[in-house]
């Protein structure tokens, strides 16, 4: 008898062919599986700088892996531009139905008894809101970290997208995402050189 074989992977590997800001123009192009390492990487940040600074008590491996996964239905419904995802509330609904069916679709491609383990880095739990709302800051600091290289590339195109981002940081009153803009932000505008020393 044939082994059963599964898709789940090889569609997680798809996620470099779909590419981000689709409606503006770019300097450098930014894919959803480069964009997922940077969520990662930063809402793993805001959650040991909540642990560590805030008293919180965040599980920052479980935060990362949100993070990593948080844009994998995207390999199904491709990136959906902002302005046109939250446009009014019956999109925004919408949208959320498709991201759910697609987040289904994924986890079916994975061997029944593994199922259970993605699931919630692919199913938003109630219990689990603190973790996405560190997640959705990570987002949009990446989006910011996007918005500053362009500028730095000399792509003028990305300057309303900054303002708007950060302004939208500000209103999530997140303290973790605050020290992250205060604390490591402004680095992200030096050469490796000035990094370095």
């Amino acid at each position: 008898m044939e082994q059963k074989k599964y898709s789940f992977f090889a569609m997680l590997a798809r996620m470099k062919y779909i590419e981000r800001w689709a409606l503006m123009r770019n300097s450098v192009t930014e894919n959803i599986s480069e964009h997922s390492l940077e969520v990662s990487v930063i809402a793993h940040a805001l959650a040991i700088l909540g642990n560590k600074r805030l008293g919180k008590n965040y599980n920052s491996e479980h935060v990362a892996l949100l993070g990593i996964y948080h844009d994998c239905t995207e390999i199904i419904t491709g990136d959906m531009p902002t302005p046109v995802k939250y446009k009014n509330p019956d999109i925004q609904s919408a949208y959320k139905q498709i991201e759910k069916e697609a987040a289904l679709r994924l986890l079916d491609m994975l061997p029944e008894d593994l199922r259970e383990a993605y699931q919630p880095y692919f199913i938003v739990e109630t219990e689990d809101k603190e973790s996405y709302r560190l997640v959705k800051a990570a987002d949009k600091i990446s989006a910011l970290i996007k918005c500053l290289e362009e500028e730095a590339a000399g792509n003028k195109e990305f300057h309303s997208a900054k303002q708007t981002i950060t302004d939208s940081i500000k209103t999530m009153c997140c303290p973790e995402a605050d020290i992250f803009l205060k604390e490591f932000l402004p680095l992200y505008q030096l050469t490796l050189d000035e990094l370095n020393g």
